[in-house]
């Protein structure tokens, strides 16, 4: 299938596994990221059908410089890109820490993600899907970042409402704990690691390829009156009616 792909931040992590995903079934995928370098190593790693775009996808005028780049329609666009930056914030007191850090996340996980759909939502075809990555912090806390990912869920609605009658989908997918990513730094310590796999009903830690085949579901005749919605993949960790 001939399908044209765009992953914010692919070059590591659940977003390389989602375009991994998707170059097996023979898709032209993009690419964005801050690193060249790891975006060149991976499309190198993936084969020809992967292409990188260097973007800091908060950044308006460098998602107009990337847009300019990508051909006249696409069929999925995977808002990926983010990570609690409070990991890499200086621990400084003060309402201007405050604001930094707080604008900080809602740049990265949210900004982020508007500013990219509206870059090229005019491109993405009928029968398309927008899926965003969300987090299980949107419903349990974890401060700007939590808040930043409930935003994401809540845009979401509306943009599932809009993009409707063009026949495009719009879901998050929001993980629980996923190891092998680049998420906590290696800041966490082997009893937070228990914890979160003893959360979980399946006795496991999420993997990226968890996420990737619950993204690429999302985007596959499968699922095309599934929209407006949070899929929650965590083992249990966090359950919903």
């Amino acid at each position: 299938m001939d399908r044209i792909v765009l992953i914010t931040g692919g070059g590591t992590g659940i977003g390389y596994a989602v375009a991994a995903r998707f170059a097996t079934e023979g898709a032209t995928v993009y690419i964005t990221g801050r690193r060249k370098e790891i975006l060149d190593k991976r499309a190198a790693d993936l084969g020809d059908g992967v292409r990188t775009l260097p973007c800091d996808n908060t950044d308006p005028d460098q998602l107009i410089a990337a847009a300019a780049e990508l051909p006249d329609h696409i069929d999925v666009l995977v808002n990926n890109a983010g990570g609690n930056t409070d990991f890499d914030a200086p621990s400084e007191n003060g309402l201007h820490a405050v604001a930094s850090r707080w604008s900080t996340n809602l740049n990265a996980n949210l900004l982020s993600a508007v500013l990219t759909t509206h870059a090229v939502g005019d491109r993405l075809t009928s029968g398309g899907s927008v899926i965003h990555i969300g987090s299980i912090a949107a419903d349990q806390g974890a401060g700007s970042y939590g808040a930043a990912k409930a935003g994401l869920a809540s845009w979401n609605i509306d943009l599932a409402q809009e993009f409707g009658p063009r026949e495009i989908t719009c879901n998050v997918v929001a993980p629980g704990y996923i190891r092998d990513t680049e998420f906590f730094r290696d800041k966490l310590t082997a009893e937070r690691v228990d914890f979160l796999i003893d959360r979980t009903f399946t006795g496991r830690a999420g993997v990226p390829t968890d996420i990737a085949e619950t993204v690429y579901f999302l985007a596959s005749s499968g699922a095309r009156h599934i929209t407006g919605q949070v899929i929650n993949v965590n083992g249990g960790a966090h359950t919903v009616r």
